[in-house]
């Protein structure tokens, strides 16, 4: 029997009665998602079956116990949550609600299974009393994710071979110096050639996104200066910007401070700041190259910027541009693989949709965050946020003098 404790009120009246305590206590117990009820000191006080089912604790052995020593989160490498991590401690501390999708439950007979959980904070005005935690063994369908993963990554592979062999065929044949071809014939050999190349790039996409998601994307990560490497970036960029007849510039300063002065650092009539940071720069590159490009295709006027900030602890990094936005509705669901804006500005523009999925995950790499502001007709401005390094540790680093945590 499940019981729920009130506060007295005037009224005789029951907050919940007996029956539908009975009907809330049958679908707690046969729901096939583990339930779990922890009060503000972390001790568990509700544990259904199915939570018994999953992690391997009796309920009579798990209640009233502290929820870490029955809820034991670990990453995909079996690495113990540390306490930043725990979506637990976010909870009480955000007083948010907290998801969880990659976390694995190490259970009481030590074997790691794959959940995905979902906790509740329980208010009383702005305090937090209680947590419901929600969460479910998700083994078939990680496995079932990971068969579609190594055929997308085998298929990518093995495509690129022959559409490279195409690809090249095809420059060959547009080459006035090999081959000689009328004009009708050329354009066609034009439009095939741009299509093998945008089947080319979706190849590619798809092999890195695989890599991405299992921890397989080559990673050498070093000591960067991004004021330098970051204006260098916005050098080799610029070129697609300017073929669209769009501005393109570096800043160093805020995305909302942005003035006369910034500029005069580029002008070096001023000492530019040194923010470092711990990244592969060829991935990092690729990231930014990602935003970028995406920046150039939808916008039809005006200027497309990368620009840097920073305080002692980040270092903020943004891409905006004066395009035509992207809707409220849309912009949750901008990170998640093939997903594109279906409106008539981007029917008509090519994508893999796989880009700013490859950009996060890069990101993620090095502990960063990216985010976006945007509103339609009004354009659009991506965030990035990376953890500073001070300059001793830079050098440090450099050195081989530390290791980066």
């Amino acid at each position: 029997m499940i019981f729920f404790k009130n506060k007295p009120r005037q009224s005789t009246q029951p907050l919940i009665d007996n029956n539908n305590q009975q009907k809330l206590a049958v679908i707690i117990n046969t729901i096939e998602d583990g339930l779990i009820l922890i009060d503000n000191n972390k001790n568990i006080q509700l544990f259904n079956p199915s939570a018994s089912k999953i992690s391997g604790w009796k309920q009579e052995d798990a209640l009233n116990i502290n929820i870490n020593l029955v809820l034991k989160l670990v990453n995909n490498k079996n690495e113990p949550y540390s306490q930043d991590q725990n979506p637990i401690d976010k909870a009480f501390l955000t007083q948010e609600i907290i998801r969880d999708n990659d976390a694995y439950l190490q259970t009481r007979s030590n074997s790691f299974i794959p959940i995905n959980l979902s906790i509740s904070p329980v208010k009383n005005q702005n305090e937090v009393t209680a947590l419901v935690i929600g969460f479910r063994n998700v083994s078939s369908e990680r496995e079932e994710e990971q068969r579609k993963a190594d055929f997308i990554s085998t298929a990518s592979h093995e495509m690129r071979t022959p559409v490279a062999a195409i690809e090249g065929y095809l420059s060959l044949a547009l080459n006035e110096k090999v081959a000689t071809i009328d004009n009708r014939a050329r354009d066609y050999l034009n439009k095939a050639h741009t299509t093998i190349q945008h089947l080319g790039k979706l190849f590619q996409d798809l092999l890195t996104s695989s890599k991405a998601e299992d921890g397989r994307l080559v990673n050498h990560p070093t000591v960067v200066e991004m004021v330098s490497f970051l204006e260098q970036v916005s050098n080799d960029l610029k070129f697609e910007a300017t073929k669209k007849g769009l501005f393109s510039e570096f800043l160093i300063g805020s995305a909302d401070r942005i003035d006369a002065s910034v500029n005069n650092l580029n002008e070096n009539k001023s000492i530019k700041p040194l923010y470092y940071a711990y990244v592969d720069p060829d991935r990092f590159n690729e990231a930014i190259t990602n935003l970028y490009d995406n920046a150039v295709k939808y916008t039809e006027q005006g200027k497309i910027t990368i620009g840097v900030t920073a305080d002692n602890n980040l270092i903020q990094i943004y891409v905006k541009d004066t395009g035509s936005g992207i809707p409220k509705d849309d912009i949750p669901h901008l990170f998640q693989k093939f997903y594109r804006v279906d409106n008539s500005a981007t029917r008509t523009i090519g994508g893999t949709g796989l880009g700013l999925f490859i950009t996060k995950k890069i990101i993620e790499l090095y502990s960063g965050k990216i985010w976006i502001n945007s509103e339609p007709n009004k354009g659009t401005t991506f965030f990035i946020n990376l953890p500073r390094l001070s300059s001793e540790k830079a050098i440090n680093l450099k050195n081989n003098t530390i290791t980066p945590n």
